[in-house]
């Protein structure tokens, strides 16, 4: 008999199989680490003569300080390169998310209410930001949507790009369209530790920046843990995961191609399903089966499913929803009758798709919702790239002396209660 692709796991009877759905490839690995702290600090004490023997070593040998960034002229070449059918998709895509993300911007705010006492905050975007572009055979314009339009409605003044060249030394044409469109402003060759560290600390060609976003592999995501403190970063985002709550009502044909769709990323992608109904886990594993086989990245798929997927069969939905709030996922489709009904009990998820026809696609095209999301469980305590990860605040308080007389003396006690007297001296000399 056949093995299916994907497997139907009784919940009740292998509660513990979620564990080995969870325990992907680890997100820190010694090895790693160990070599991206080398070309960290080469970069760090060499700069530019570093940064070149890296890129020339892993990417392109055509690259050298003079070509490095990429030209007005090159941009204008990419244009006449790209299907006009994309043209029109991107901008279409790029005014769905800034109109998304310009309602999240927060002002800056003044509060009087007290009678000589003035409390505020000012609200300022970041002055310089870089984002990662995946290169080489991968194309993901849709990223530099993503991570750079929340940016500009920000208001960052100075937005860059880094991204590996191809061995002959350019950058993919939809990858440089999307980045004009987007309002980025810089765009240099290179990518993986070495242009990580180059953002983090400079050369004498490149600018250092206040945080660098957006993904990689896991070389890029361990230079970016690396950097941090040095400059801020998004997340360390791990392989993709999409976990789809369906019930009796569901259609197994978008349930199975939703599930492909995310386990085509990685064979350390995880999809699962988890219903309550056997026809509905039955039927899926049909589906699969049927629509793989047209499938160009079939083999990775297969891999995904069958080692970090599976239909998990619950008793009830609510069963479901306990499991979805557990694992915390990166995206979570609600493939019932009512989502709206169960929405408010979903904790935990870094996107929520509701209803069959707002598949997870959707949201990491055109739909404006950030596609930047916490993986790994982390959509516990993380939550989508968004305007607020482009500002910073600053607070600010003004007392007249009447107030701080009215004041001075609990301070004082504070202060001492601690053993900061210089603190308690601080607030006593103004009234001697």
């Amino acid at each position: 008999m056949e093995c299916p692709i994907i497997n139907i796991i009784d919940y009740k009877e292998n509660a513990e199989v979620l564990l080995n759905m969870q325990n992907r490839e680890e997100l820190i690995r010694k090895d790693v680490v160990d070599r991206v702290n080398i070309i960290l600090n080469n970069i760090k004490e060499r700069g530019d003569q570093a940064l070149i023997e890296y890129t020339n070593k892993f990417d392109s040998t055509l690259i050298n300080i003079k070509n490095i960034c990429v030209t007005e002229e090159e941009i204008k070449y990419a244009y006449d390169k790209v299907d006009k059918k994309f043209l029109e998709a991107i901008y279409f895509a790029k005014k769905n998310i800034e109109e998304f993300h310009s309602k999240q911007k927060e002002n800056s705010w003044i509060d009087t209410s007290k009678e000589e006492i003035m409390l505020g905050q000012i609200i300022r975007p970041l002055e310089r930001v870089a984002i990662y572009v995946p290169g080489g055979t991968a194309s993901y314009p849709s990223s530099v949507l993503m991570n750079a339009v929340p940016a500009k409605v920000a208001g960052v003044k100075e937005i860059v790009m880094i991204t590996p060249p191809s061995k002959n030394g350019e950058i993919n044409p939809n990858i440089l369209v999307a980045a004009d469109i987007a309002g980025v402003d810089k765009i240099y060759k290179i990518g993986g530790a070495q242009a990580v560290a180059a953002m983090a600390f400079g050369t004498k060609t490149i600018k250092k920046v206040d945080k660098i976003v957006g993904p990689g592999n896991i070389y890029v995501a361990m230079a970016k843990r690396s950097v941090y403190g040095h400059v801020d970063i998004d997340m360390i985002a791990g392989p993709s995961e999409i976990l789809i709550i369906a019930d009796k009502y569901a259609n197994p044909k978008f349930i199975a191609a939703d599930l492909m769709s995310q386990a085509e990323h990685d064979k350390i992608a995880s999809a699962i399903l988890v219903t309550n109904s056997l026809d509905i886990a039955k039927n899926v594993q049909l589906e699969i089966k049927n629509q793989i086989e047209n499938l160009k990245r079939k083999e990775i798929i297969k891999s995904s499913l069958k080692n970090y997927g599976g239909i998990l069969l619950v008793k009830d939905i609510n069963e479901a929803i306990n499991i979805a709030n557990n694992i915390a996922p990166e995206h979570l489709e609600l493939m019932v009758k009512n989502p709206f009904n169960i929405l408010n009990e979903i904790k935990n998820a870094g996107s929520i798709f509701l209803g069959e026809f707002s598949p997870e696609p959707l949201g990491d095209y055109i739909a404006g919702p950030n596609h930047v999301l916490p993986t790994n469980g982390t959509a516990r305590f993380f939550s989508p790239l968004s305007v607020e990860d482009f500002m910073k605040k600053s607070n600010f308080l003004c007392y007249s002396q009447n107030k701080l007389l009215n004041v001075k003396d609990k301070i004082v006690k504070l202060a001492n209660t601690e053993g900061l007297t210089a603190h308690a001296n601080s607030i006593k000399v103004r009234f001697e």
